[in-house]
């Protein structure tokens, strides 16, 4: 059984804070390679092969079946997280919940070995158990943020981990790339990258996180006489009351993410289809595109980690918006070339790392203790859950103008949208409605 009589589980713990941010180097690699690179393109050549996959007495065409995997595991993720967040907080396992499903989702990407012609409904299927999965421990791998980094080092510790997962994502995308153009057998080099990446996220997990991770005991006490499911289900709908009643400004902010980061998920989705269709890029140019997005994030995490200790975490996010907001205005009147393409991707990979690593730093500060793990489970909804929002507003605009220019432009309402829902947040107060002490820290 665990215990948490170790000092060693006090906020500060470098050891600790090593081990956690070990966990996003190792699960960030099933994010670019296996969902970002590679199964997408896999799965619509197999399709293609076997001219669309047969499920259910109906045919998908091959173009849909990895979009519709994605759905699904978006769709499901909305049950599972806050459940997953409500056993987190009431569990004296909270480590042991973390390693059973990030060692699980492991497992689902290691067998991706086995997709073939002949598998894809397999290879569907476990890309959906992963993705769950790595969802639900992303879940409780948040909530351990408070637990590890007092109030004043949490954009530091936050960006820390964001910086962990862009490098050993790259370096594992970038491995896999290479091994890919080295190998004739094409197909068995995607599907010896795509296991591969099981055993390097299960791998890490193991000698980092698993060892330097330490238990905490339960957050809360679960009431007697209830099921797991039961229990959590009703738990959910009191967290739910107790935001909307005690914690709003929280609530708020949530909202304000919801809309300004489908507007980030949306830019770098379409990006490099932007990038082929309006620039005539090549695929070399897209590939190394994505590599540099990767890396120079790192500075970018760890940049505004500073700023944000500096100058205040929400003025650095709204100054961040601003200029993903500029992005999106410069696509549109000035991007024309690749020699510009270049100079947009790295500035967009600055702010992606700066905006990511804010927000969570910043949303971990306005939520009650010994509930992380619950609040964290909305938060991840808010970052998957609507993910389609942004997609859908950009495609709607392409059908009707034919042009994916006119299209970009659209974004530009998530961001001033979010800035507008963003900027009147009183943080202090947020905090101190959670019972943090906002002189801790500069929150705006």
């Amino acid at each position: 059984m665990e215990t948490v009589t170790d000092s060693d589980a006090r906020p500060g713990n470098r050891r600790e804070i090593f081990g956690w941010k070990m966990y996003d180097w190792a699960w960030s690699a099933f994010t670019t390679t296996v969902t970002t690179a590679l199964l997408g393109p896999y799965l619509l050549a197999l399709a293609e092969d076997d001219g669309g996959v047969p499920l259910l007495g109906l045919t998908i065409a091959p173009a849909s079946f990895f979009p519709f995997a994605v759905s699904a595991s978006a769709i499901a993720q909305i049950v599972v997280l806050p459940v997953v967040g409500a056993i987190a907080d009431h569990t004296p396992h909270k480590k042991r919940l973390l390693l059973l499903l990030a060692y699980a989702s492991s497992a689902c990407t290691a067998a991706m070995f086995v997709i073939t012609g002949t598998t894809l409904l397999l290879g569907g299927l476990l890309f959906v158990l992963a993705s769950i999965g790595f969802g639900a421990a992303g879940v409780v791998y948040n909530s351990y943020l408070p637990e590890i980094a007092p109030p004043e080092l949490r954009d530091r510790v936050s960006s820390g981990g964001f910086a962990y997962g862009y490098l050993g994502g790259g370096l594992w995308l970038a491995a896999n790339f290479g091994f890919i153009a080295l190998l004739d057998d094409t197909e068995l080099a995607v599907r010896i990258s795509l296991g591969g990446t099981g055993l390097w996220a299960g791998g890490f997990i193991a000698l980092t996180t698993h060892r330097y991770l330490n238990a905490r005991p339960a957050g809360r006490t679960r009431t007697p006489g209830y099921g797991w499911v039961r229990f959590s289900l009703r738990s959910i709908l009191i967290t739910l009351r107790d935001m909307r009643r005690r914690h709003p400004i929280t609530l708020r902010f949530l909202l304000a993410y919801l809309v300004f980061n489908d507007g980030i998920l949306t830019v770098i989705a379409i990006a490099t289809s932007f990038a082929a269709d309006e620039l005539d890029a090549e695929s070399e140019t897209l590939l190394l595109l994505v590599l540099l997005i990767q890396f120079v994030a790192i500075p970018g995490a760890i940049g505004f980690g500073r700023l944000g200790e500096r100058f205040g975490s929400k003025r650095s996010l709204i100054w961040n918006l601003v200029v993903w907001a500029g992005l999106v205005i410069y696509a549109y009147l000035e991007l024309d070339s690749i020699g510009e393409l270049w100079i947009m991707g790295t500035v967009l990979a600055f702010v992606l790392g700066g905006s990511q690593a804010i927000s969570r730093s910043l949303y971990s500060q306005m939520i009650p203790s010994s509930a992380e793990a619950e609040y964290f489970g909305f938060y991840e909804i808010a970052s998957r859950g609507t993910s389609w929002i942004g997609p859908l507003a950009f495609g709607v605009v392409n059908q009707i103008t034919g042009s994916q220019r006119q299209a970009i432009l659209s974004l530009i309402v998530f961001f001033v949208l979010g800035l507008a829902l963003l900027i009147p947040i009183d943080v202090a107060k947020a905090m101190t409605d959670a019972g943090n002490d906002p002189k801790r820290i500069r929150q705006s």
